[in-house]
């Protein structure tokens, strides 16, 4: 049914419990799984030129967040069994590189994680699993945080 899964991880627990489904959805039909974190390169647009300096830092630092976050993905997956390709995406905006990706990879499914946001927290920090949810063209399971 489902022969390519993408799971976009943040290395929140919420993502972990997205990983757990996609390996139970791998399992039982044979998919393959491609992790992905991606990364915003210009986390900066619009504070100045005063930060030019810490550009190199803070990538360095969201790599090694990346791949941390994608060594635990790895990790829960292969304690299944179940083998996974994982990338590092770079891209401005989150949504479109997770659909970006899916399109590119011809992923069947993405399994993916929302903190569940409601409120002022939800209009003030946004959706991405909405954006996924708007912008996708294969069908989206969303694993809801604890």
């Amino acid at each position: 049914m489902f022969n390519h899964i993408l799971v976009p991880i943040d290395g929140s627990e919420t993502s972990m419990l997205a990983v757990s489904k996609a390996s139970g959805l791998a399992l039982a039909f044979g998919s393959r799984i491609t992790l992905i974190h991606v990364i915003d390169n210009y986390p900066f647009i619009g504070v100045g030129a005063d930060y030019a300096l810490g550009q190199n830092e803070y990538l360095a630092a969201a790599t090694a967040s990346a791949n941390a976050a994608l060594a635990r993905g790895v990790a829960a997956l292969a304690a299944e069994g179940l083998h996974s390709d994982q990338r590092v995406i770079d891209g401005h905006v989150v949504h479109e590189g997770i659909v970006d990706t899916a399109i590119a990879i011809a992923a069947d499914l993405i399994v993916m994680g929302s903190h569940g946001r409601s409120g002022i927290e939800k209009l003030l920090l946004g959706s991405v699993t909405q954006r996924v949810l708007q912008d996708a063209t294969m069908p989206v399971l969303v694993v809801k945080g604890r």
